[in-house]
């Protein structure tokens, strides 16, 4: 039987259900989601869903992630809520594929581990199932694990097992809507010009992720824990000097009252310069350097290839300012001496990572 995979949470449960149900049956998954956004993401879930076909000695085929043919198969249906059209059509397009493959491959029969999710219609899945399993001359198995109290039990072994829980379906148009209903940013779809990986972004998970995988192949005891903590995403950062464009480096946790400021150098106490408006203050590229052991020659490389996003943050406390500090601070390669525009469009919230410990 070949088994459509959506994530590491639906299939470790589902698949221990069908071993049990199908003791006879070989099974086979295949993880086949081109409608999971952004690709860090896809990458993230195919990572763990690849540790639990490992931990349960099940075969795995990664599909192609055609996410244009995706996008052409729901397209107009962009604002669909979840479980509306663009669900309907999202799981017709990978199902569709599943059968293809399990005829390819010589299965007789297919099912999907969405059918474990809380978030989907059972009979919107298993009329979708029977309807392409019958084009290839197959059968789809719709068996529901959900009842007699499945979806808790699925939680649990999630957990025990400590699997990575996405808190998302998967496509950028429900994580939108998702996004706006909580009135929470959708972070997930921000990757900076600097390729610097974020805190709590998809590329610190992966990192995170890859390295827990490292420590279970060399059986270092460990643990995956929580922490609430205040989070920081710059959307656009602009100096302009006498009406002129000029290059800056916004570091980490930089924030305005709004999104606009102007005005002048005023002071300078120990290599930091104050503007006189809105707690802004600049450094130099030299200073920076200096302070971060590191050689850039120009703001602008600088901007395109930074340090580490924690190594910045510690800079900021080098500077003197305290934890609590959410300043504008800028790097220019020389001090303007002419009137100043700022535009920083930024926004701080509170959030919760995961960490990797150690034991």
């Amino acid at each position: 039987m070949l088994v459509h995979i959506c994530c590491s949470v639906d299939s470790h449960y589902f698949l221990q259900k069908l071993q049990g149900e199908y003791p006879e049956e070989k099974l086979t998954g295949f993880f086949y989601d081109p409608n999971i956004h952004p690709y860090s993401e896809y990458y993230l879930r195919f990572l763990d869903v690849k540790r639990s076909c490992k931990m349960l000695n099940i075969d795995l085929i990664e599909g192609e992630y055609d996410v244009d043919k995706w996008l052409q198969v729901v397209k107009g249906f962009e604002h669909e809520p979840e479980k509306g059209e663009r669900c309907g059509l999202c799981f017709d397009r990978r199902f569709e594929v599943s059968a293809q493959m399990a005829a390819q491959i010589g299965e007789s029969s297919f099912t999907s581990t969405l059918l474990t999710s809380p978030k989907k219609s059972l009979k919107q899945l298993q009329l979708a199932g029977d309807t392409l399993a019958k084009k290839e001359g197959i059968a789809f198995v719709a068996p529901d694990y959900r009842k007699a109290s499945g979806t808790q039990e699925q939680n649990i072994l999630a957990k025990e097992d400590a699997l990575y829980r996405q808190d998302y379906c998967g496509c950028m148009f429900g994580l939108n809507i998702q996004r706006d209903q909580q009135s929470k940013l959708a972070d997930e779809l921000f990757v900076p010009l600097s390729k610097q990986i974020q805190p709590e972004s998809i590329e610190e998970r992966i990192e995170m992720y890859e390295k827990r995988w490292e420590f279970e192949e060399k059986e270092i005891p460990h643990k995956i824990i929580k922490q609430r903590f205040l989070n920081w995403r710059l959307l656009s950062g602009l100096l302009r000097v006498r009406n002129e464009v000029t290059p800056a480096h916004f570091l980490p946790y930089s924030t305005l009252r709004g999104t606009y400021s102007r005005g002048k150098i005023e002071y300078k106490v120990n290599n930091i310069y104050h503007m006189n408006r809105d707690e802004v203050r600049f450094i130099t590229l030299t200073y920076y350097n200096q302070l971060a052991n590191t050689s850039y020659q120009t703001v602008t490389e600088l901007i395109y290839n930074p340090p580490i996003f924690s190594k910045e943050v510690s800079l900021r406390n080098q500077l003197g300012i305290t934890p609590y500090d959410l300043s504008a601070i800028l790097v220019v390669d020389e001090m303007p001496d002419k009137k100043i525009e700022i535009l920083c469009e930024s926004k701080t919230y509170s959030d919760v990572k995961e960490v990797l410990i150690e034991l």
